[in-house]
């Protein structure tokens, strides 16, 4: 990592609680890191994420706290289904549920995979984030095909944000199904952003957008004077993804 790296503090091991650097303080290369160190806790994360600030790192690295500029988000309104993606919802041969395997979608999330080596979702972050589900605080969707988990993500949800974090597919399309349905789910509820941290071209084609940072932290403000949706999740009755018509009763 080449950068000046005198210039991030370091945060203690048993330090749960003290704020973060402003964002602005973060580095420009590489692109938004603040700070370095400190506890996996669920106190800690959940002081990150209210500070627009999460965590990424190797195996290998020292836990490291991002805020990039600008940030990847995610409308929930403004979900892009495209036609495929379209006929593989109306044709339901799924089911979908909210928090009924949140470890084992973290471990599938966690899986090696052919484009990647290694994976940043170590046993301490694991554990971290079971520990935020434990709380309430963190939730998986799960796709399931023939009793078989097909795909799934999961994230944390503060206010009316929900924060991202991960997502696998077992099947074509399994973690768009999880999205749409959880897109379907969080405007129901009056959730305003998904947090994207950071943009792939697999997120902008489901319509994610970058935004300046500072935008993205005023938006997070507003999400976090809303109130908290804690504990178990479960999809509202009669929920229909984007792109499927509501059919016609009887």
């Amino acid at each position: 990592m080449s950068s000046d790296l005198t210039r991030i503090p370091w945060i203690a091991a048993d330090d749960h609680d003290s704020p973060f650097p402003p964002a602005d303080h973060a580095l420009r290369e590489p692109n938004g890191l603040l700070a370095i160190g400190g506890p996996l806790s669920r106190r800690r994360l959940e002081g990150a994420y209210r500070a627009g600030v999460f965590p990424w790192f190797a195996e290998d690295q020292p836990v490291l706290w991002w805020s990039p500029d600008p940030r990847a988000v995610l409308y929930p309104d403004e979900l892009r289904v495209s036609r495929s993606l379209r006929k593989r919802l109306r044709r339901g041969d799924y089911r979908v549920t909210l928090d009924t395997a949140f470890e084992t979608v973290i471990d599938a999330c966690a899986a090696p995979r052919a484009d990647a080596s290694g994976t940043w979702i170590t046993p301490g972050m694991r554990r971290a984030y079971v520990a935020m589900h434990d709380d309430g605080l963190a939730h998986s969707v799960e796709v399931w095909q023939d009793g078989a988990l097909i795909g799934g993500l999961y994230g944390v949800a503060l206010g009316s944000a929900f924060f991202g974090e991960s997502m696998f597919s077992r099947a074509p399309d399994g973690s768009k199904i999880a999205l749409a349905w959880l897109c379907a789910q969080l405007c129901a509820w009056g959730f305003t952003i998904i947090d994207c941290q950071l943009p792939t071209p697999h997120l902008e084609r489901l319509g994610a957008v970058t935004v300046p940072r500072s935008r993205f932290l005023a938006e997070l403000r507003s999400a976090l004077a809303c109130p908290t949706r804690r504990g178990i999740w479960s999809l509202s009755p009669g929920l229909v993804p984007p792109g499927v018509r509501e059919q016609a009763a009887g």
